[in-house]
């Protein structure tokens, strides 16, 4: 056996189980109306009521999270997340950035903890409905943000140096392989070369 044949089946055993894996739980997110998992029953922390999906954990918050998507949309919907986003985790990041001066709001260290929380929000109500994260949802919710507070924000980009530092850097190869040819010459022609 060879390295390439056992690179190939250890490759194929990869994609095989990658694609079981995606038939298991990315699937939930080509239709908007299908659950996250599936259907098993767990009792809440009030134990007056069950839920017929898993919920991510049993804090209060996330059982409070399963709770309403259950009652509201019969389960963890990706239409569910996008109502917990708009309304939980998108109004405390909007409060905080329109509460301070917008030329500050292109200074990272300014931002960055506001920028934190909403990520974590998005992911901890993901992990809670057990909805993979980060998802187009989430991605889509930061691109709005990104495009609201962001878009006058100046980036790096890459310039070109100033001429002068180019010609510089042309001329100097350009220069020096000439000389390094006529050493190599000289010092053949002198004899000081023992080879």
């Amino acid at each position: 056996m060879t390295a390439t044949s056992s690179s190939l089946r250890f490759s194929g055993c990869f994609v095989t189980l990658l694609i079981w894996a995606g038939c298991t739980s990315v699937v939930c997110l080509v239709d908007e109306k299908l659950t996250a998992q599936p259907a098993t029953t767990i009792d809440t922390t009030h134990g007056d009521s069950t839920l017929s999906f898993v919920c991510g954990t049993t804090s209060h918050s996330c059982v409070g999270y399963c709770s309403f998507c259950h009652e509201e949309f019969s389960a963890p919907t990706m239409e569910c997340l996008h109502y917990l986003l708009v309304h939980l985790c998108i109004p405390k990041f909007n409060h905080a950035m329109t509460s301070m001066n917008s030329t500050n709001w292109c200074t990272w260290g300014n931002v960055s903890n506001y920028y934190s929380n909403l990520s974590l929000c998005t992911e901890e109500i993901s992990d809670c409905l057990k909805i993979p994260w980060p998802n187009p949802l989430v991605e889509q919710t930061f691109v709005d943000i990104h495009s609201k507070f962001f878009k006058e924000c100046p980036s790096e980009e890459l310039s070109d140096p100033p001429p002068v530092i180019v010609m510089a850097l042309v001329i100097t190869p350009i220069c020096l392989i000439p000389l390094m040819v006529s050493l190599v010459v000289l010092k053949t022609k002198n004899g000081d070369g023992s080879s």
